[in-house]
């Protein structure tokens, strides 16, 4: 009983003081993860806290649990246009780049830690895949707005590769312990039993929960349990199946956070926190999980593997598999600078020791080393290396401060918006201000007392206004009542200023000396989209002689706004030295707190005579 409760108390400090390391760490801009890592290696039995812990079947357990509940987390969090932006770019990436990937880092590993084929394979296998809590985590709490294709390839990259890097971690186990060689088209069928039964599993599990939260009452409390559970039994059903649970679980919450149901709000807020107390676990304990001085002797080689993977592997997997798809060379090479690798690793890692394959600590402490460079270079760069590459997206409108409430067994959902000082709402009289037809304003909170809206001539700052709609008319409201947010001058991810997307491409170029060619008959934005081949995205970039044209504000898929940058290229070297410069600043100044996301950008409303 005493141990019971003793285990209780460490397990509740632990997660306080990571809390508390977060906090501190935030000010110095240290990556909250690597700090979660350190902690649990400071409590380990090497370390102050000599906490002894060397279950790897318990570690393998807690951490699918816990990238269960990530994921499912990150795909509630993926919006559908997101998704649909990056699909297939960030599919070829999650299959032939991590193939590519481990295939390099493996060819590698075999020089540095002097092993066979199979082995370097194995350890390649391992490190291959990008991690979503590493993703997820550092794209939301460090708030960088990158070019929207970017993050978007980045996000659902890491929520759709552990299908590969997993397929690839069993059959690195077979070549190694197998007594002949275990490729057959038997694994490959596997594979695709893996990818596309998990993709199956979890878009039917996922349109299932969306009905069972529409039709089932039960008290508000229990809708995330529902959830939750549904992503347990999901994850388990498809790992009996032979598919990928990791793939079932991100797709269930991509189509249950894309569809609407009455318990959204409860669901997608419990399961907030939920993610960040599986993230926390998760790596305290892989961190309990790892000896110091059993790791020392991996350090070289272990630093040689990362090396490989972070300047050689993942680049060249980024730039064949993207290329095709016609990204630029920045985006491509940020792209390939930020392939975090995380706890996924580390539970790969655990593997080959549950299965019994020889020298298999070897391989989990590789792991570590490379996770530890990844969090400790890439996460730690990930902003100066937004900037010196130059794919910062234009900065739009910050949210307001809104609350939302469900009502059951209704379509339309309640919100209290509060009017920022700056906003357009307070600079305009109610009557110029363009508000959808399927939103109804029903009061005006003003000193405490309600206002009829037909009364009041004009909104003022601190204003609260109750407004009942659908939740996309609701979420074009933002722009109305949250305050203005300029570009950071220093970056221009907007450039200069902006044009009408509409304003036509001939006047443009003849005012500030471009050639526009056959496509002068075109307005601004239609002239970039052509450019581009492509469907254009927040923050794309066109050069078109001695300026940049940029998508900066777009409705929908249509560009409404294009940004004029009139700046030279700028050589690499003086951008990198202008973004170390930024990067030392900002830890001066203190980074974001903990659990502070940065605000996400909401969708455009323009009004009458707004320009």
């Amino acid at each position: 009983m005493d141990a019971v409760n003793h285990a209780i108390l460490l397990f509740g400090l632990l997660l306080l003081l990571a809390i508390a390391a977060g906090l501190v760490s935030s000010r110095i801009g240290a990556p909250l993860l690597l700090v979660f890592l350190a902690l649990g290696m400071l409590a380990g039995e090497e370390g102050p806290g000599g906490i002894p812990f060397g279950d790897y079947q318990l570690a393998y357990l807690v951490g699918s649990l816990a990238l269960t509940v990530i994921l499912f987390d990150g795909g509630l969090r993926t919006r559908v246009e997101t998704f649909r932006l990056a699909r297939w770019p960030a599919l070829v990436l999650a299959t032939a780049g991590v193939l590519v990937t481990a295939g390099v880092t493996g060819a590698i590993a075999c020089l540095a830690l002097d092993v066979g084929v199979p082995e370097g394979l194995l350890v390649g296998a391992i490190v291959a895949s990008t991690d979503a809590a590493a993703v997820f985590f550092l794209l939301q709490v460090r708030g960088i707005g990158l070019r929207a294709r970017v993050s978007a390839t980045l996000e659902v990259e890491s929520g759709l590769n552990d299908p590969m890097a997993v397929f690839l971690t069993l059959l690195g186990i077979s070549l190694v312990t197998g007594p002949e060689p275990a490729w057959s088209w038997t694994f490959l069928s596997g594979f695709l039993v893996q990818l596309v039964g998990g993709a199956a599993l979890g878009a039917a599990g996922g349109a299932l929960l969306v009905g069972i939260s529409n039709r089932l009452t039960v008290a508000d409390g229990l809708y995330p349990i529902l959830a939750l559970s549904a992503a347990l039994f999901l994850f388990g059903s498809a790992q009996a199946l032979h598919s990928s649970g990791f793939m079932a679980v991100y797709v269930a919450g991509l189509v249950l956070g894309s569809r609407r149901h009455k318990a959204d709000l409860l669901i997608r807020r419990f399961h907030d926190g939920l993610a960040w107390l599986a993230q926390i676990t998760l790596f305290v304990l892989l961190g309990l999980l790892v000896t110091p001085s059993k790791l020392a002797p991996l350090l070289l080689p272990g630093l040689a593997v990362a090396a490989a993977l972070v300047l050689v592997a993942r680049p060249l997997a980024v730039f064949l598999c993207l290329a095709p798809f016609r990204f630029q060379p920045d985006e491509m090479g940020f792209i390939a600078w930020v392939g975090l690798r995380g706890a996924v690793p580390i539970v790969l890692g655990t593997m080959p020791v549950l299965a019994g394959v020889p020298g298999a600590e070897t391989y989990f402490g590789i792991a570590f080393v490379v996770v530890l460079v990844s969090l400790l270079l890439q996460g730690w760069t990930l902003g100066p290396a937004a900037r010196w590459l130059g794919v910062l997206a234009p900065a739009g409108p910050a949210g307001p401060t809104r609350a939302d409430f469900d009502l059951p067994g209704a379509e339309r959902q309640l919100a209290v918006f509060t009017v920022a000082p700056d906003s357009e709402a307070a600079v305009r009289r109610r009557g110029r201000l363009l508000i959808p037809e399927t939103l109804q304003v029903l009061s005006i909170i003003r000193d405490g007392h309600p206002v009829r809206p037909d009364e009041a001539e004009g909104l003022r700052p601190g204003d609260a206004v109750l407004v009942l709609g659908d939740p996309a008319g609701l979420g074009r409201m933002d722009r109305l009542f949250g305050p203005r947010m300029a570009a950071e001058a220093e970056d221009r991810p907007a450039g200069d200023f902006q044009l009408d997307a509409d304003t036509p491409a001939a006047s443009a170029a003849l005012l500030y000396g471009f050639d526009s060619g056959a496509d002068a008959g075109l307005g601004l934005g239609a002239l970039l989209a052509r450019r581009l081949g492509r469907r254009p995205a927040l923050g794309d970039r066109v050069r078109l002689g001695a300026v940049d044209l940029i998508v900066a504000a777009m409705e929908g898929d249509r560009v409404t706004s294009v940004g004029i940058d009139l700046s030279p290229p700028e050589p690499g070297w003086m951008r990198l030295r202008q973004g170390l410069r930024r990067w030392v600043r900002d830890r001066r100044l203190g980074d974001r707190g903990l659990g502070r996301p940065a605000p996400v950008p909401p969708a455009r409303v323009e009004t009458p005579d707004a320009r």
